[in-house]
């Protein structure tokens, strides 16, 4: 299994793909909720692990971009988690939060293996900011600007502009015009999108990738640059043809 992940991860870097996938480990299911919440209104996809053990169960089974990771968990403690998500070598970039700041607890995390930590309490701006500095690091590389053709993505100001006229994007289509913008032309699969914009709660089968397509297509106007490949995904056109605006 770690092979096929590793492989996955490789592949995901070379495809140049925006969008992170985080999981949040964390007992406290209020503050789970906030930091999900906060790294979601970032169009980021996050899941949730309330313990230990259920947060080796979920990065043993779904490649993650960056794990937020509480040190004192129950069932399984998070130095332990940390330990092994990092010996494993499968590049989840490891965030470490404590309710203790000192030079020697954020050492020892360190050690442990994690790549940043953050003591409690924290300004969601700066976990925001370090999520994405680790995410980058994964390969996951973003530019400040992504252009095609007369769009315009400023990705840390979450704006964007088609030839000038600026778009009110909801998070969504903003994280499937970033997946689409940063693979610059090529068939962007269903499951990509719904792996990097939504998360483990959003179910395989639903209609949510078809109509925040459709939104977006309406809101970037004409020439249509979305075209559907159908069976496959979607992918940016250089707007010679014009596929349905509707098109699923």
């Amino acid at each position: 299994m770690q092979g096929t992940r590793t492989d996955e991860r490789q592949a995901t870097a070379e495809r140049g793909t925006a969008n992170v996938r985080i999981l949040v480990v964390e007992d406290d299911a209020a503050l789970a909720d906030v930091i999900a919440r906060g790294l979601r209104q970032e169009a980021l996809a996050v899941d949730i692990a309330v313990d230990g053990a259920e947060a080796l169960d979920k990065a043993g089974f779904t490649s993650y971009d960056v794990i937020v990771l509480d040190r004192d968990l129950p069932e399984v403690h998070g130095d332990d988690v940390c330990r092994s998500i990092a010996s494993a070598g499968t590049g989840e970039r490891i965030l470490m939060l404590t309710a203790s700041g000192t030079l020697e607890d954020r050492v020892q995390g360190l050690e442990l293996g994690a790549d940043d930590y953050l003591a409690k309490p924290f300004a969601m701006r700066e976990l925001v900011a370090r999520v994405r500095a680790l995410g980058r690091r994964v390969g996951t590389v973003v530019p400040p600007t992504l252009t095609w053709a007369d769009i315009e993505m400023d990705v840390p100001r979450r704006a964007v502009t088609r030839g000038g006229r600026s778009l009110n994007l909801t998070r969504k289509e903003f994280g499937v015009l970033e997946v689409l913008l940063s693979g610059d032309g090529r068939v962007v699969s269903s499951e990509e999108l719904l792996e990097k914009v939504w998360d483990e709660n959003t179910d395989p089968f639903t209609n949510a990738i078809r109509i925040t397509v459709m939104t977006l297509r309406r809101k970037l106007g004409d020439p249509q640059v979305i075209e559907t490949v159908v069976g496959v995904g979607y992918q940016l056109t250089d707007g010679a043809s014009t596929p349905s605006g509707d098109g699923t």
